[in-house]
């Protein structure tokens, strides 16, 4: 295997460093609770026999026998959600598969499932980022009933995977594995999409037109095509290794996903305590797993949301990770892929071109995975194999060794660019982090002065009546945690792309997020501290002079420091800056849990990356 980068090598080790109190508590918790035999023969009788009711008689025989493993779902099906609508007949292709190697499944629970795009720009999205610590609490009670040796969680989207690894990371003495549900057939190629939907923004097409071309790119199950958070999702339990190896981007209904869902099953019941090969989650996952995440990021140019995520997925295993770990892989981990909206190309022709074994063998090759790092079906240097049918059953070979298709991926001595085009962007304003892997290197750095908004309504009713045809900085604050919920701000890419196209200089800067899919528009994004608690950005006024320069991760104003820090923050005003329903329920939250007035600061460590 090839000798680790040395960089990766320094900030996987500084990982540990800097983790070592935590994580040794964390593994000293997990090892605590390892059962001796079965995990429900810690309960009485009368648990068992609640546990045990409604199971058919099969299932029931062995469960009250003790005489086979029990794997617990946790399920975030509904069929509202296209890429969450497959896992309804799951339970029964799993339950199928477990009784085929002498287990049991029953589902443990179900979690919500909240889907962004029906939410963008609406007030549900104040509650997208909270819903992940929703996800795991509810994953949480449903594993909480302690009959379980083994865990398949079934997810996919946005916070949804986030909040199912955070439950699995905390009882991470049950093995566990995620199983997903694929992505859905393409629809209306990801150019087309954006061009009606930047002529809507201008009034050149009507609504219909509109409705049209979303329907065409939505159209079917499975998860949304582009390579926005749900499918850095799926990259990421693939190089983090809580995937089976391929199992991310095989299309839904198909033989070979259903194949693939089964032998999750028998692989959950080959690793549990009872066995000779125990992979408990929490042991499997350390600073080695978290940091092939992030160089899985940067290499497939995914979402910026996952600066969010992964810190708050590595502190449920006690591991410290920082924006600077962030940058630091982003410097030496070279793009290998080109996928909407880094390009046109969409997730179903990157898995035809090669898809993930390919990029694992290659980022094996250029010594930037942790290749000795444990998945649930060994070591990744193992995870450059693809799955295929033989017969009725999956079976692996290795990726191809070529790319077939070198304007979708590319190998790492032929990147698309040297780094993965995240930056940490600090400065008087804040610190934040900006994507460029999709802007253009002419669009990185601009002067221009700053334009106030206090949601994106605002921006919005500005662009139509005509008063954003200029240059100019976009400063849309009150949008973090503490303020609504830190919704993504993702209706504002069409109008910046106008301006953007028709010659103007524009950029955005927010303590809010941005979708998986923002792109080609120079962004600051998660800024912190955030306004709502008098971060700078809360003393930002129109006309200020603003320099953004990704390039080199700075974030600058052209104010007088003495005269800019003596300035009165802007009041945060609920009623005007945001919609109100993410405010609303964290203010519920809190007075029925009875804790003190401390705002989101469930969030404050993601959003200030520390």
């Amino acid at each position: 295997m090839t000798k680790l980068h040395p960089k990766i090598a320094e900030v996987t080790e500084r990982i540990r460093l800097r983790s070592a109190e935590p994580r040794a508590a964390y593994l000293e918790m997990i090892r605590s609770r390892r059962p001796k035999g079965f995990a429900r023969q810690r309960l009485t009788e009368g648990n068992l026999a609640h546990a045990s009711a409604g199971c058919a008689v099969i299932e029931k025989t062995h469960l009250l026998g003790a005489g086979w493993p029990n794997i617990g779902i946790i399920t975030a099906y509904n069929d509202m959600l296209s890429a969450h609508a497959p896992f309804e007949h799951y339970p029964e292709l799993i339950r199928e598969g477990a009784r085929e190697v002498n287990a049991v499944a029953q589902v443990a629970g179900g979690v919500p499932a909240m889907c962004d795009g029906v939410t963008q720009g609406q007030q549900g999205m104040e509650l997208s980022l909270f819903s992940r610590d929703v996800i795991a609490m509810a994953s949480a009670v449903g594993l909480s009933h302690d009959v379980f040796d083994a865990a398949l969680h079934l997810g996919v989207c946005d916070k949804i995977v986030p909040g199912l690894v955070i439950a699995a990371l905390r009882f991470g003495w049950i093995p566990s594995i995620f199983v997903p549900a694929g992505p859905m057939p393409s629809g209306l190629p990801n150019p087309e999409k954006i061009r009606i939907r930047q002529l809507f923004a201008e009034g050149k097409v009507d609504r219909s037109a509109l409705l049209e071309a979303e329907a065409e790119s939505y159209h079917a199950q499975g998860t949304c095509t582009f390579y926005g958070t749900a499918n850095s999702n799926q990259m990421l339990m693939e190089v983090m290794g809580f995937h089976l190896p391929g199992a991310a981007f095989t299309n839904p209904g198909t033989p070979l996903r259903t194949a693939l869902t089964k032998a999750a099953a028998h692989r959950a019941a080959e690793i549990t305590a009872q066995g000779d090969n125990y992979l408990p989650a929490g042991e499997i996952i350390d600073e080695r797993s978290i940091v092939n995440g992030i160089v899985g990021l940067m290499a497939t140019g995914g979402s910026t949301n996952h600066a969010l995520h992964i810190p708050a997925m590595a502190a449920a295993a006690g591991l410290v990770v920082t924006l600077e770990d962030f940058e630091d892989i982003s410097h030496v981990t070279p793009l290998l892929t080109r996928i909407y909206p880094n390009g046109p190309a969409d997730v179903n022709h990157f898995h035809a071109a090669g898809g993930m074994g390919f990029i694992v063998r290659e980022l094996l090759g250029a010594g930037l995975l942790n290749g000795d790092a444990q998945g649930v079906a060994g070591p990744i240097s193992d995870y450059s194999h693809e799955p295929f049918l033989d017969g009725d059953k999956v079976a692996w070979r290795p990726a191809p060794e070529e790319s077939g298709d070198l304007e979708i991926i590319r190998p790492a001595s032929d990147p698309f660019s040297s780094d993965g085009g995240l930056r940490l962007m600090t400065g008087p304003l804040g610190r934040g982090v900006s994507k460029v892997s999709a802007v253009k290197p002419e669009k990185r750095v601009l002067e221009a002065p700053a334009m106030v908004f206090e949601s994106q309504e605002a921006l919005k009713e500005a662009f139509e009546a005509g008063r954003l045809d200029r240059d100019f900085v976009a400063v849309v604050r009150f949008q973090g945690p503490a303020a609504n919920g830190m919704p993504e701000l993702h209706s504002l890419t069409p109008p910046l792309g106008v301006l953007q196209d028709r010659g103007f200089k524009v950029a955005l800067v927010t303590d809010g997020r941005m979708s998986g899919a923002s792109g080609k528009v120079p962004s600051a994004i998660h800024v912190s501290p955030e306004a709502a608690r008098g971060g700078p950005l809360a003393r930002v006024r129109d006309g200020d002079m603003i320099v953004f320069d990704a390039e080199n991760g700075t974030l600058d104003i052209k104010v007088d420091p003495s005269e800019f820090a003596a300035r009165e923050p802007a009041e945060f005003r609920p009623n005007t800056s945001s919609v109100g329903l993410g405010r609303e329920m964290f203010s519920y939250f809190r007075q029925m849990s009875g804790t003190a007035d401390t705002g989101a600061s469930q969030f404050d460590f993601v959003a200030e990356g520390d």
